[in-house]
């Protein structure tokens, strides 16, 4: 299987009261700074066959924090950016929460479209195929790593555990959280959603979980292993 990384960046200034979104220049704080070095430690123990980001600055400096001292170019993916909140970009969260959007986007994302900006469900479409991509580019097995953006993990997610877009917004997905996704043939596997411990992957999990059987599944039978 293919081991996926899903890594949200550190936190900046603007990280909480106001919607960043592709505002330029928006590069991590102190604290973001802090968390993007501890992550880096926190992975130290994984091979990583590639690492990739949005080409966000706060996403690159996470990426390049975790890239350092492994002999890896950290390469930019466009589809991994942002949401593109249009009108919304950079306006503060208690405003936008007064918008007649607003509760549209909280329940029913998959009907929401940003003014002058991305739908929700264009947002989870580029960013699923850009995983699939990558997945075949890579090969089975491959570990990687994407530093992306709340709402496009929480997408990927969504699509990780056959969720409906409209209850991506029950997943959380903190500054510097590790979310782990193995994908095999038939379907993904979600390890850890949200991690911030050290994580430390089992070599010979994805044979356990995701070994064919006589059933012709590809999940282990009795549940699996248990192990990470």
């Amino acid at each position: 299987m293919t081991t996926l990384l899903l890594v949200r960046h550190g936190l900046t200034d603007l990280t909480g009261p106001v919607l960043a979104g592709r505002t330029p220049g928006v590069h991590l704080s102190e604290a973001g700074r802090a968390q993007a070095a501890a992550l880096a430690g926190r992975v130290a123990g994984v091979r990583l066959d590639a690492i990739v980001s949005s080409p966000l600055e706060r996403c690159l400096e996470t990426a390049e924090a975790v890239a350092e001292g492994r002999g890896l170019e950290v390469t930019v993916d466009e589809r991994f950016i942002e949401c593109g909140y249009g009108d919304w970009t950079g306006r503060p969260l208690k405003e936008l929460a007064e918008e007649p959007l607003w509760p549209v986007v909280q329940a029913h994302p998959s009907a929401a479209t940003f003014p002058g900006g991305e739908a929700v469900a264009d947002m989870q479409h580029r960013a699923v195929a850009a995983v699939r991509d990558w997945n075949e580019r890579l090969g089975e097995k491959a570990i990687y790593l994407v530093c992306s953006h709340g709402d496009v993990i929480k997408s990927i997610v969504a699509d990780a555990l056959g969720l409906h877009l409209d209850n991506f917004q029950r997943i959380t997905a903190d500054p510097a959280a590790v979310t782990v996704i193995r994908y095999a043939p038939l379907r993904p596997f979600v390890h850890r959603i949200n991690d911030m411990g050290e994580l430390k992957l089992s070599e010979d999990s994805e044979e356990k979980d995701g070994g064919e059987n006589i059933t012709g599944s590809d999940a282990a039978v009795g549940g699996g292993s248990g192990t990470t």
